[in-house]
């Protein structure tokens, strides 16, 4: 089989690789349509600066397409089955090829009404999102939907992480948003609820602006936020935020490490999103381990897989806008390099896998 394999760069290198088979508890795919992730091309960069540095990866983790074959264990699906799944990162056989390998419990059905190209897009942001909302921020879940307002901040509200947050916190009752975009307000524009309280600010107006309007939406909820969603974390994201953050009782989660320069309030709760915490069994968070749990993120990833494929079948759960890069696996150069130029918008590259 094909699969492309991304360098520094970024570059990509397409070759020819066996068949994977699945172990327990997993799925192959062969896969009709693969998204793209800003991590796809950062992972590889960030890999080459070690000393010496590993191969190159197959770095797509967005996998969408017909079950080929399945392992020990797994009943839930069996070939002919279409499926969506997020691939455990850094892992071999990812979406950047003919067929793929993902864990039952990251893998989802889909409906006939959900195309591959709609569906490429969720697996990684859709659960980015899930895990910043409700294992880091631990605001309600939809099944128990707040009753009260949570005025909470979103920051990066256009990309797939932050849109899709938008989804969830709505299913969830959760506002008002404050939302922070550039040239995706248009999109943002129709997810938010502005009879709720939502509003989208413009970061594109400066820095001051930026804050006078954070400060603006915050005042009508005591002057300080409790709740933010950094889907950015990088450009001062974070510090904008910090601006209207409570200093005692906030909570902030970002999608890639503070840095140093970071002036968030040292009495506010900080943590880090990553999503690959699905494909582990339990946190290092200390409550966890004073509880003795058994279960945790790989029995949240599940339950929230699944929860999104029951919306999109019922309709009241979407994927993010795409744009399909032609070329299939000889596509993915060029968009990892849109994607590094800053070049997407509200909008997810995804791939017709076997296309020429």
């Amino acid at each position: 089989m094909k699969e492309a394999l991304i360098h520094p760069g970024p570059k990509v290198e397409i070759i020819d690789s066996p068949m994977p088979s699945p172990g327990p508890d997993q799925v192959v795919t062969k896969v009709v349509v693969s998204g793209s992730n800003p991590k796809d091309w950062k992972r590889a960069d960030n890999l080459f600066k070690q000393n010496p540095p590993p191969p190159a990866l197959n770095q797509g983790d967005d996998i969408a397409g017909i079950v080929h074959s399945v392992g020990e264990r797994v009943t839930e699906f069996k070939p002919g089955d279409r499926i969506a799944a997020f691939h455990q990162m850094q892992a071999p056989y990812g979406s950047y090829g003919e067929y793929a390998v993902s864990w039952s419990h990251t893998t989802f059905h889909i409906p006939k009404n959900t195309s591959f190209e709609e569906a490429a897009t969720i697996p990684l942001a859709a659960m980015t999102s899930a895990v910043g909302l409700y294992q880091r921020l631990s605001l309600p879940v939809p099944w128990h939907p707040s009753t009260v307002p949570i005025p909470t901040i979103i920051y990066g509200a256009a990309s797939a992480v932050g849109s899709f947050a938008i989804q969830l916190a709505l299913l969830s009752n959760i506002h008002p948003l404050i939302c922070v975009a550039g040239r995706g307000i248009p999109h943002v524009e129709t997810l938010i609820d502005k009879s709720k309280g939502d509003v989208v600010l413009d970061y594109r107006e400066g820095d001051e602006k930026l804050t006078q309007g954070l400060k603006e939406a915050a005042k009508r909820y005591g002057g300080k936020i409790r709740y933010a969603f950094d889907a950015i974390s990088e450009k001062g994201s974070y510090n904008h935020i910090s601006e209207v953050l409570d200093p005692l009782d906030g909570k902030i989660t970002c999608v890639l490490p503070v840095k140093s320069d970071s002036t968030i309030p040292a009495g506010a709760s900080q943590s880090w999103t990553m999503v690959g915490s699905v494909h582990e069994a339990l946190d290092s968070d200390p409550w966890e381990k004073k509880a003795a749990v058994k279960t945790g993120n790989k029995e949240f990833g599940f339950v929230m897989f699944r929860l999104m494929g029951r919306g999109l079948a019922e309709g009241w759960f979407h994927g993010h806008p795409y744009e399909v890069v032609p070329g299939g696996l000889g596509g993915v150069e060029t968009a990892l390099k849109n994607l590094k130029d800053g070049k997407a918008s509200a909008v997810k590259y995804v791939f017709k896998i076997g296309e020429e």
